[in-house]
């Protein structure tokens, strides 16, 4: 019988190849990445406006933020021996702050997205950056990026990115395309995972270490999970799928909207940072996509790319309202098949089913590829 493969990144080792996706403002916090851990995966904490999901008034947005990320980390720990990584925006405005504060709480995996990470940030030093056991994972969506990075790191540190994930245009939250290339073919992930494969072999054998390639974008089952590992994919990341456990952070009403979901409320927006992103329409997004302001004061600026000046309303504040369940005042961010979430379930359940459903499959496959040969 065919078992699911482990996915190995470095000296680490998950029992399952399967990665939870980080999910801001709030979504993917300790609760959720220690009950994915505590399963086999990788569980993931989102740092985007962390301080955002606690009581107290903020003094110090970026200070907050990094005491947040601080306290959540530690507390996935105490949670979980698992393996527990850090999802990192390089275009959010405390990014170097952040990373430093992962780093030095010793995290499993850093997983760096939202932009291309060219350069070591600047209040680290080379040294210490060479002596970090912390596995660093860039999210692209293009063979052209990875190897941008790769190359870059090669030339400027003399090591490179221990993985790499792939993420494609039927991901939620903000896509790495332009609206108007989401749909072509060459964009595809079962088209880039292949070409990233084969870009990096060169790093591979120069470096002599396997470089994983994950998957990520619109997979749900695992059937999706057996597609990707068999065009050369050594695990996935899955983050719609999680959002209707009973471990993750968010409020119940945020998980009821993925149940509520239908197809056609899956949409595209185009978002303040300058990004299309994809989520479940709802009256707030209504309002705003009819022009109408949702007044606000930015004192936190926290992405570099945002025109708070000009845009109609605070993404950051519309996430958190909708992960506290104020969906009238937010809204929630989603992969294509979110409609197809109908119930709640615990993180164990969910990566038993996952498990069970690729393992059904690949024995379905074995068996019949034996028949032909015999």
């Amino acid at each position: 019988m065919k078992k699911i493969p482990e996915l190995r990144i470095g000296n680490l080792t998950a029992k399952l190849p399967i990665i939870q996706g980080g999910m801001g403002v709030g979504i993917s916090m300790a609760g959720l990445a220690s009950a994915v851990a505590n399963e086999g995966g990788i569980g993931v904490i989102s740092s985007v406006g962390l301080a955002m999901t606690g009581a107290k008034k903020i003094e110090n947005h970026w200070e907050a933020n990094k005491n947040a990320l601080r306290d959540e980390i530690r507390k996935a720990r105490i949670l979980s021996t698992g393996i527990i990584g850090v999802n990192i925006m390089v275009a959010l405005t405390d990014y170097e702050d952040l990373v430093k504060t992962s780093l030095e709480e010793k995290i499993d995996i850093l997983f760096l997205g939202a932009g291309l990470p060219l350069t070591k940030p600047k209040n680290i030093s080379l040294e210490f950056l060479k002596r970090i056991k912390t596995k660093i994972v860039p999210i692209v969506s293009s063979a052209r990026a990875a190897n941008l990075i790769f190359r870059s790191w090669n030339k400027k540190f003399n090591r490179i990115p221990d993985a790499v994930v792939v993420e494609g245009p039927k991901a939620g939250g903000h896509l790495g395309f332009n609206a108007e290339d989401i749909g072509k073919e060459e964009v595809q992930l079962e088209k880039v995972i292949p070409e990233v494969v084969a870009g990096l072999r060169y790093y591979e054998e120069k470096y002599k270490k396997t470089i994983p390639v994950i998957a990520a974008g619109g997979i749900f089952t695992g059937h999706d999970i057996s597609e990707f590992l068999n065009i050369g994919a050594s695990g996935v990341q899955m983050g719609t799928r999680f959002v209707a456990t009973e471990e993750c952070d968010a409020d119940i009403e945020f998980k009821k909207e993925f149940i509520r979901s239908k197809k056609e409320d899956i949409v595209l927006i185009q978002s303040p940072v300058g990004l299309p992103g994809r989520a479940i329409f709802n009256t707030f997004l209504r309002d705003v996509t009819n022009g109408i302001r949702k007044p606000f004061k930015c004192d936190w600026r926290c992405l570099k790319t945002c025109d708070f000046k000009s845009t109609l309303y605070c993404i950051a504040k519309a996430l958190s309202n909708a992960r506290a369940g104020r969906l009238s005042e937010g809204f929630s961010f989603a992969g294509t098949n979110a409609y197809r979430i109908d119930k709640i379930i615990s993180v164990r359940e969910l990566m038993q089913s996952l498990k069970n459903e690729y393992e059904r499959l690949e024995n379905i496959i074995s068996n019949e590829a034996g028949i032909q040969f015999a």
